[in-house]
């Protein structure tokens, strides 16, 4: 069984900064990506930042230049540095990864609980 744990996120004024941190355990044979998506209230879930296995970093177009992703060593473990922060960021944010628990087995997705940033003006 594999489990996606998050922390961080929080409430801060506009042009702020907040971190999230998302870590994976359990069953893991390989992680394929890891990163965070968002949803609000009335909005579609979009991506805000995720890191392949080899290391290529995607951001969603809202938040390039103000947020960074990054991973600890043993590739479990992201990071999300937020600055610069928006009421337009207001959402709640959840870890999601694409993992391989087993060799020879398809992978899966996974969502951890999510984690809420409000950012006031």
């Amino acid at each position: 069984q594999v489990e996606l744990v998050e922390s961080g996120g929080g409430l801060v004024q506009s042009g702020g900064s907040l971190s999230l941190s998302c870590s994976a355990s359990g069953s893991i044979h390989r992680i394929v990506t890891i990163g965070w998506y968002r949803q609000s209230l009335g909005k579609d879930r979009e991506l805000v930042a995720r890191i392949s296995e080899d290391d290529r970093i995607n951001y969603g177009d809202s938040v390039k230049g103000r947020f960074t992703l990054s991973r600890d060593a043993g590739k479990r473990t992201v990071f999300l540095q937020m600055n610069n922060l928006k009421p337009g960021d207001t959402a709640v944010y959840v870890c999601n990864a694409f993992i391989y628990d087993r060799a020879f087995r398809p992978a899966k997705t996974y969502w951890g609980q999510g984690a809420q940033v409000t950012v006031s003006s």
